[in-house]
């Protein structure tokens, strides 16, 4: 029976009309879905930015804090690929059975909500109870560097999880050809290897960028007085709410700043995208000594070490340190009342429920619209021209401020269509996350040579065929990293769902909820923990489900 559906869906898969219908329907639902609502939510209110620009003062603020978040944006994404290309390469790479569970805890700070992530480095950084008691004083007292932290942290993932699926999608036999000729393990690592994962170093570095530009919640959390552009919205938004800037000046301020963070961004991403693939890797001069030297296993065990202890200390300690305290509430009534759904925990668990309801509806809404979006992207199957038009595009929902971006959605769709709370919640979370996904299958299916799918079509195989048994083996770890970064992505999510509906609480809404009513800290870390908990046991349960690929 599997057999004649699959028999049958080849067949369909080689008509030109189906094939076309596939991708131009991921083409107009991304258009109609991802791009076009927040975009058109901006011109509706483009007739306000003249409120601001007739104020100059307001227009100098805005403009710093948007030069701000792009340089600590493109300084956070190349710390993150010089950190975290080593530590996927320890994940992929390494033979320790120890390894799944520290591929698992690279996602921790991604499943965090961002308002507690925020919260969590401003006690490890600068509360009297983290490393700052060892000082005596504030370590890092909040500001840009706090800041910079706080983006390293969350975006750290992003490129792990990417650079992990290259390594595993990877074949590696043109780098064990290259060892067997007598090059060093560093040498065919960086001569071989490297320019094969070129796409996807660009995509991780993309992806972080956006994460930093776009990032809002936690931010607010440790940035103090420094503002960058999420920072300088909310700002506005907090002067509209107590009546300091009207209404018109606080939607002129959303336009001015989105709008040029929007322009910028692409621009620089037109950049990477067209001068990233002609940067000339491998570097010429090769220095065999040296290089030899770094092959060593003194030199792997030292370069692991670093990149354990930047995981453990800048990462995964401040992240889980706010959920640290959960476990000094188990002996209390505290716990009790948790685990039975007294009182405020009644909220928390429904809260909770609808978190991951949402986010598994979202990644499979993912899977079903973005892989034809990524194989259209990688094969440019609409020319290379427009294909280079679409990953551009692909671009544009990241960079957009979660809050910005959940107040275009609202005002379009609201203004638009009367759609219920819930549909407006999954089209907020889609936007945010699609880019995520796009990206990452895009890299992992452009690391695939054409002329293995073209062989396999001349000995009689249908494009569904061709992606079954080709495509599919070759990217199945990717698609998992991509799911798994949607999924925690949409978990995650604060700014964007209180933007778009205030009947509807997530677990992250309502942990911002009871930070402004002054819930007991004792609560609000033991419901962050309750979440790092639950997220981490659904991450672990499939990555055993779905299987590692074969290390190399």
């Amino acid at each position: 029976m599997t057999e004649r559906i699959s028999e049958t869906l080849d067949k369909l898969s080689s008509r030109k009309a189906v094939k076309y219908s596939v991708y131009i329907s991921a083409v107009v639902i991304f258009f109609g879905l991802i791009l076009i609502p927040p975009i058109a939510g901006i011109f509706i209110k483009w007739d306000n930015i003249q409120f601001i620009l007739d104020q100059p003062v307001l227009v100098n603020r805005a403009l710093s804090a948007i030069q701000n978040s792009f340089i600590i944006a493109l300084v956070v994404a190349a710390l993150d690929l010089i950190a975290g290309i080593p530590m996927a390469w320890l994940i992929a790479r390494g033979k320790s059975r120890w390894l799944s569970a520290l591929d698992t805890l690279a996602d921790i700070p991604f499943i965090i909500p961002t308002t507690a992530l925020g919260f969590s480095l401003l006690l490890f950084w600068s509360g009297s109870g983290g490393i700052s008691a060892l000082f005596g004083e504030s370590l890092v007292s909040p500001g840009w560097l706090l800041v910079m932290l706080l983006h390293f942290t969350f975006s750290f993932p992003v490129v792990v999880r990417v650079m992990v699926g290259a390594l595993l999608d990877y074949k590696a036999e043109f780098e064990r050809a290259s060892r067997t000729l007598g090059a060093a393990p560093f040498t065919a690592m960086r001569t071989v290897t490297f320019p094969v994962l070129r796409p996807a170093m660009i995509s991780a570095f993309i992806l972080a960028f956006a994460r930093s530009v776009s990032e809002t919640g936690a931010t607010i959390v440790v940035a103090g007085v420094f503002e960058n552009g999420s920072v300088f919205i909310q700002n506005i938004k907090n002067d509209f709410t107590a009546g300091l800037v009207t209404q018109a000046t606080y939607d002129g301020a959303i336009v001015f700043a989105s709008t040029i963070l929007i322009v910028v961004s692409v621009a620089i991403f037109v950049g990477i995208r067209f001068l990233g693939p002609k940067l000339k890797l491998p570097l010429k001069r090769v220095r065999p000594v040296t290089e030899r030297k770094l092959s060593y296993k003194t030199a792997e065990r030292s370069r692991n070490i670093v990149v354990l202890v930047v995981f453990f200390g800048l990462v995964l300690l401040p992240s889980l340190f706010v959920a640290l305290s959960a476990f000094q509430v188990i002996p209390t009534p505290t716990f009790t009342e948790a685990v039975t759904g007294t009182g405020i925990w009644g909220a928390y668990w429904q809260s909770l429920l609808l978190s991951y309801l949402l986010g598994g509806v979202v990644t499979v809404l993912n899977i079903i619209i973005g892989l034809p979006a990524a194989i259209l992207i990688a094969r440019k199957k609409a020319g290379k021209f427009m294909s280079s038009i679409f990953d551009l595009l692909v671009n544009v929902p990241l960079v957009v401020p979660s809050i910005a971006l959940g107040v275009s959605l609202g005002i379009f769709w609201k203004t638009s269509f009367a759609l219920p709370d819930i549909i407006l919640l999954i089209f907020a979370h889609l936007s945010i996350t699609y880019p995520y996904f796009v990206r990452s299958m895009a890299a992992a299916v452009e690391r695939i040579s054409p002329d293995m799918e073209e062989a396999s079509r001349t000995l009689g195989a249908k494009p569904l065929g061709v992606f079954r048994t080709i495509v599919f083996p070759l990217t199945k770890y990717s698609m998992l990293s991509g799911a798994i970064m949607v999924f925690t992505r949409s978990v995650s999510e604060t700014g964007a769902t209180l933007a778009v509906t205030s009947t509807l609480r997530t677990a992250p809404v309502l942990l911002v909820e009871w930070i402004k009513q002054a819930v007991p800290s004792t609560d609000i870390a033991l419901a962050s923990g309750f979440l790092v908990l639950f997220s981490f046991i659904i991450l672990l349960l499939l990555r055993l489900v779905i299987g590692r690929e074969e290390k190399y």
